[in-house]
């Protein structure tokens, strides 16, 4: 009971005290939300026509997500990592400021802190390819659910790393496949690791005492930008998400 409690948190510590936030498990088995889950991450290029294809139900889907960002409460998904921290997907359901954020916590931190931010002012990337898959693979229990395939698109749109390995576009459209009935998943793939959304190819790097941080012009991840996080919750960024 106290780890349902711990991981479903009504609400999260320096975070949008509005909420509250609802695991909502259930729109995970929705193509339309997954349609515009993996939006950002394919824009109107390759990928793009690929996700979508002729003939999409284009009046189906904004209706679809009119509710979604309508809803009184906001849809969160929980991915549990090592040590008690874990990550939250959260659509802030907000009028005027609706987005994405994924953030990570642990039950000693007074903040969450934010690693991305999927909405009109992009923030991110905040996850390398080896964070990804590590998360997404750790089979911990507790969150929404242990589905490596779905908890890696969960991720995916906070995902951005140049250095993704080529079995990188097989491991994705094993994903693909496992939610959304396309019939070119492997093109669908090899195209969104090729651009990688709003995020882009960004290079990563390892610290003296073994933080992660990139290059992205819009990551909080990047000691070089202003807005970055500061050093010492950099560092337990990447404790977190260490594999």
């Amino acid at each position: 009971m106290s780890n349902d409690v711990d991981l479903h948190p009504a609400r999260i510590p320096g975070y949008h005290h509005e909420g509250p936030f609802a695991q909502r498990a259930e729109l995970l088995d929705e193509k339309l939300f997954w349609m515009g889950h993996l939006y950002s991450c394919c824009g109107s290029g390759e990928a793009g026509r690929l996700l979508f294809g002729p003939g999409y139900a284009w009046v189906d889907h904004r209706a679809y997500w009119q509710r979604l960002w309508q809803r009184a409460d906001w849809p969160a998904f929980t991915v549990p990592l090592a040590a008690g921290h874990r990550l939250h997907v959260v659509y802030r359901t907000v009028p005027e400021e609706a987005g994405v954020d994924y953030l990570v916590t642990h039950p000693s931190w007074a903040r969450a802190e934010l690693l991305a931010r999927d909405d009109r002012h992009f923030m991110g990337p905040g996850l390398s390819w080896p964070e990804l898959v590590a998360a997404a693979d750790n089979g911990l229990p507790g969150g929404t659910t242990t589905n490596p395939h779905t908890r890696l698109l969960l991720l995916l749109p906070a995902f951005g790393d140049a250095a993704a390995p080529h079995e990188a576009v097989d491991r994705l459209a094993a994903a693909l496949s496992s939610r959304l009935s396309l019939q070119d998943v492997d093109s669908l793939a090899e195209a969104m690791l090729e651009k990688q959304g709003l995020a882009g190819r960004v290079r990563w790097a390892t610290t003296e005492d073994g933080g992660r941080t990139n290059d992205g012009r819009y990551s909080f991840r990047n000691p070089d930008n202003d807005f970055a996080l500061p050093g010492d919750r950099l560092g337990r960024v990447s404790a977190a998400l260490a594999l």
